[in-house]
C-alpha cells in the first residue's frame, strides 16, 4: 500500500510520539460525519497476504459500530469511494514520525473519512492505533486483530459521547483505570516475553497479581469469546528486524471491552530488552484504584 508520509496520527501515535501538532481525538464535527456513514474495509493490494484474510474475519465478529463493506485499495472503487463523504474507511497505514530520530515505521490500522480530498494523505483520521513495526510477520498481529478493530470503535463511541475529552486528558483518561486490571487475569503471549522476564517465577517477583502465560491462538480465543476477566498485552516491537536503538511499544487492553489500561514505551537495548520490563510490571502493581 502506498505511504502516507505522515505523523502518527490520533490516539496512540499521538500518545506515543507526542505530536504536538496532531490530535489524539478526532474533531467533533468529523466524528458526528462518522455516525451516518458505511465503513469500506481496505483490502491490500497483494490478495494473497494474510492481513487480507484475517481482517474479513475480523470485521464479521467484531465490526458493529456501523455497516461494512470491502474494496481494494487499487481498484479504481476505491479512488470513487474516498471521494464520497458518507464513507469511512478501516485501512491499514505506513506511518513514521519525522521528528523521530531512528526513522521507524510502524503500521496502524486507521478510521478515516471520505470527502472531496485531492490527496489520500488528507482524509481525516478519527482513531487509529499501531498494529506492528512495518516489515514483521503478519502472524506478529494477526491474532490481535480483533481487539484492535474493537478498540478503535470504543475510542470513537467514547470522544463522541464525551465532548469534553481531548488530546490534553484522553492519556489522563485512560491511564486512570490502570489499577482495574488487578481484578482480571493478564494474558502474556510466550513469543512476546522479554528474555530477562519470560517465566512465571520471574513475572511474580515484580506482579504478584493473577497473569497466565499463552500462546497466540489462546489470546485469540480470549478476545474471540469476548472473556471479561482477562486483559492482553499488546506489544509493538521490531520482532527481530531491529535489535537496538529502537522503541518498543507496550499497551494492555481488555478482553471483552477493549479498554485501554495501560500504555508505555521504552528504547531497546542489552538492558531493557524488547517486551515487558520489570519497572512495567511493578507501576501496574503499584497503581491504586481511583
Amino acid at each position: 500500500m502506498k505511504m502516507k508520509k505522515t505523523i502518527a496520527l490520533l490516539l496512540m501515535g499521538a500518545l506515543f510520539y507526542n505530536a504536538q501538532a496532531q490530535q489524539a481525538v478526532g474533531r467533533p464535527e468529523s466524528l458526528q460525519r462518522f455516525k451516518n456513514t458505511t465503513t469500506m474495509v481496505v483490502l491490500e493490494k497483494n490478495p494473497m497476504l494474510e492481513y487480507n484474510f484475517k481482517i474479513k474475519e475480523t470485521v464479521e465478529k467484531h465490526w458493529n459500530i456501523n455497516n461494512y463493506e470491502i474494496i481494494t485499495f487499487s481498484t479504481s472503487d476505491f479512488e470513487k469511494a474516498r471521494k464520497d463523504s458518507t464513507k469511512a474507511f478501516l485501512v491499514k497505514n505506513t506511518v513514521y514520525n519525522e521528528k523521530d530520530k531512528t526513522k521507524s515505521k510502524f503500521d496502524y490500522l486507521c478510521v478515516e473519512l471520505g470527502g472531496d480530498y485531492e490527496f489520500i494523505r488528507q482524509m481525516p483520521d478519527i482513531a487509529s492505533v499501531p498494529i506492528c513495526y512495518n516489515g514483521v510477520d503478519e502472524e506478529s498481529y494477526g491474532y490481535k486483530l480483533g481487539i484492535l478493530c474493537q478498540f478503535l470503535q470504543n475510542h470513537i463511541k467514547l470522544t463522541t459521547e464525551n465532548p469534553k475529552l481531548n488530546s490534553k486528558n484522553i492519556l489522563k483518561y485512560y491511564n486512570s483505570q490502570m489499577a482495574d486490571i488487578h481484578d482480571k487475569t493478564l494474558y502474556l503471549v510466550d513469543c512476546e516475553l522479554n528474555p530477562d522476564l519470560n517465566t512465571e517465577a520471574k513475572i511474580k517477583a515484580v506482579y504478584p497479581y493473577k497473569f497466565k502465560i499463552v500462546t497466540r491462538e489462546e489470546a485469540e480465543a480470549a478476545i474471540d469469546r469476548k472473556d471479561p476477566d482477562v486483559v492482553l498485552l499488546h506489544k509493538v516491537g521490531p520482532e527481530g528486524t531491529r535489535k537496538k536503538e529502537v522503541r518498543c511499544y507496550k499497551a494492555i487492553i481488555g478482553a471483552s471491552d477493549a479498554r485501554l489500561y495501560y500504555f508505555a514505551y521504552h528504547m531497546i537495548s542489552d538492558k531493557a530488552k524488547e517486551g515487558m520490563l520489570a519497572k512495567d510490571f511493578q507501576k501496574l502493581a503499584k497503581a491504586k484504584k481511583k
